[in-house]
């Protein structure tokens, strides 16, 4: 398809793709963000719609609405690392935070509450909350780029999903990639496996998950994030170049 530059198309097209809208901003704004509400994260996707709608190109072998998603939900991302820089400080504060919690995994053989976390640091709750408040933020932009760079036109779940990439060129490279993820989760504890697979591989909600789970919403949602961190933390043990 070339440029669209009949306007009632181009309304046509827009209607048409306001639930996807809607649908990535849901995904993309996992728990309760203090760093960008729902409703400017589907403002930033009609944007990046309106940019996909202006660029495509059928000839490429892509099929629009993957472009439209790529395009849609980069530009939420993009404006999500705009508005919340993660700092050297607060890096650390999250190495405290998940060594803190794998010491008391291993003493209590049981996933640490709040309380015990924040007396295990020596800090308050409240900046235990601060804390998991970065964490939610890496877990909504970095898993596509735990594997993949941002120059890359396929999204991570897009991979797992979809056996035959649109770039056959690439077909090798992202073999590879997929292999260093599947060993990386095997990797994981149960739970935090559980989680990512249900949330990324089989299209679950948070609030399914806890359902299957039998725990809250938000609690999953602490699950997803702190399992997006040990997994990093596992592809960095493959060796695998993040």
């Amino acid at each position: 398809m070339s440029t669209v530059s009949n306007l009632e198309v181009r309304e046509q097209i827009v209607k048409q793709y306001i639930p996807l809208v809607k649908y990535i901003a849901s995904r993309v704004i996992i728990g309760k963000s203090k760093y960008i509400e729902f409703e400017d994260l589907l403002g930033y996707g009609m944007i990046g719609l309106m940019d996909a709608i202006n660029k495509f190109d059928e000839s490429k072998g892509m099929k629009f609405s993957t472009y439209a998603s790529i395009r849609i939900r980069g530009s939420m991302i993009d404006e999500i690392r705009k508005n919340s820089p993660i700092s050297k400080g607060a890096m650390d504060k999250l190495n405290r935070y998940n060594s803190a919690i794998e010491r008391l995994q291993k003493r209590n053989l049981k996933d640490p509450t709040t309380k015990e976390i924040a007396e295990e640091m020596g800090i308050s709750i409240s900046n235990v909350g601060q804390i998991e408040n970065y964490i939610n933020y890496i877990a909504v932009v970095s898993l596509e780029g735990i594997v993949f760079s941002e120059d890359d036109d396929m999204l991570l779940i897009g991979t797992i999903r979809d056996e035959k990439s649109p770039n056959p060129e690439k077909n090798v490279e992202d073999k590879e990639r997929l292999e260093y993820l599947a060993k990386a989760l095997d990797m994981l504890k149960e739970k935090d496996k559980t989680v990512l697979s249900l949330y990324y591989y089989e299209g679950l909600t948070l609030k399914e998950i806890g359902g299957i789970l039998g725990v809250s919403e938000s609690r999953v949602c602490q699950l997803h994030s702190r399992g997006i961190v040990n997994l990093r933390k596992m592809l960095m043990k493959l060796k695998y170049k993040i």
